[in-house]
């Protein structure tokens, strides 16, 4: 089996090398986009996502309307827009179904053309490798992104919703997409390598696996074997006279100027004095004491596996506003992945309480994104994956594994 290569043209005239290239893996592209619309599944799947979306936005819509009342009833608390909050309810949808539908569109991609002895026609051609697996890798993706456009109806609501800044917008359904390329790269790669189409299937799931949840798992074994310690003194909660009360109360009591006010007597379990030696404090508790050595976690040093989690990515890389002066704040859902990634980063010495003899932040600022970091390591996985496919495509092939149809 030989691999013909198209040569450049030497009279200046048509397209250049390049050129040829990109036609060469277009056509590759367009024969499978045609393959996948003559299916009816393909239509199928399309529906069935956008009836999962939707009953997810009208639930988030519903959600946040039973509690708007409540979040208005003067109870401090904060909550996300109306818009904000399907926007992120929506989006983490989308991307989880995206991780979900993503290999299924691209593990078989290389090897299902090998089961049908197809991909050995295609091989003796001009097509070189790289523009069958850059084809194919092409093909899975715009399949990939029908299914975002089919979920842009209801985030064009939750954007009319208000409470969402454009550039949000644009760099949440950026990332979105740059995330399920990089799932449909590993596919087709893995699809290259593997001689059977379920196997790839499985592969690519477990790999998606791996980057959602190994991040999660091996963080958490990381900070257990990262203990450290951190100078921090004693804490003084302002509010702990809101729980006295005699021991016969019968729980009978009222708010007053937002302290609750036991039905009981009071004075059996007074409230501890102040202390004098303050050195630092909020309106919720106050620093105070000698500084002492306390065990923690130093999750700074681990954090970094976080980044290869997909929706540490999208989450960080969005640019939220801030709510530095907001202490009763709730964000939304990457909101809040980002804020959490952000406490992990800074350690103990900035989030532990009392930590330096200073309160901790309730809401922390973006100094070093993380995400960067986690999208090169994500793409360094993926480029790994497809140069390994690559080179399991060059002909001729001098082994093939057992069993392996030619055509």
């Amino acid at each position: 089996m030989s691999n013909g290569t198209a040569a450049a043209p030497r009279d200046g005239h048509g397209p250049g090398r390049f050129g040829a290239w990109l036609s060469g893996a277009w056509a590759v592209v367009g024969m499978e986009l045609r393959q996948r619309l003559r299916s009816r599944g393909w239509y199928i799947m399309l529906v069935v996502w956008m009836a999962v979306i939707a009953i997810v936005t009208a639930f988030t819509w519903s959600s946040w309307k039973a509690q708007s009342s409540y979040n208005n009833g003067g109870f401090g608390y904060v909550g996300p827009e109306l818009g904000s909050m399907i926007f992120e309810v929506v989006l983490a949808f989308v991307l989880l179904f995206a991780l979900l539908v993503a290999p299924a569109l691209s593990a078989n991609a290389v090897n299902g053309d090998r089961a049908a002895g197809t991909l050995a026609i295609l091989q003796v051609t001009l097509l070189r490798p790289g523009q069958l697996l850059w084809g194919k890798f092409l093909a899975s993706w715009i399949a990939g992104l029908a299914f975002l456009v089919a979920s842009l109806p209801f985030l064009v609501f939750a954007v009319l919703q208000g409470g969402l800044g454009a550039w949000q917008i644009v760099v949440a359904l950026a990332m979105l997409a740059v995330e399920v390329g990089i799932v449909c790269a590993i596919g087709v790669g893995i699809s290259a390598l593997a001689t059977r189409p379920l196997f790839s299937i499985v592969v690519t799931y477990m790999v998606v696996a791996a980057l959602g949840l190994g991040t999660l798992v091996a963080f958490g074994l990381g900070s257990l074997v990262s203990e450290g310690t951190v100078e921090a003194n004693q804490v003084y909660y302002k509010n702990a006279a809101a729980y006295q009360g005699s021991g016969d109360s019968s729980g009978d009591g009222e708010y007053v100027d937002g302290t609750y006010v036991d039905g009981g007597s009071p004075d059996l379990y007074p409230a501890p004095p102040q202390p004098k030696d303050i050195t630092g404090q909020n309106a919720e508790y106050a620093c105070f004491g000698p500084l002492v050595e306390q065990r923690a976690a130093r999750t700074e040093r681990v954090a970094w596996i976080l980044g290869l989690n997909p929706f540490v990515v999208v989450a960080d890389a969005i640019p939220f506003p801030l709510h530095t002066g907001d202490r009763s704040y709730s964000g939304g859902a990457f909101e809040s992945i980002s804020q959490g990634v952000r406490y992990l980063q800074a350690g103990p010495d900035a989030t532990y309480q009392c930590a330096g003899g200073k309160v901790a932040p309730s809401y922390i600022e973006q100094k070093v994104p993380l995400w960067p970091l986690g999208l090169g390591l994500q793409l360094l996985v993926a480029a790994g994956i497809l140069a390994l496919g690559w080179r399991a495509l060059r002909t001729p092939a001098r082994r093939l594994p057992k069993g392996t149809r030619v055509a």
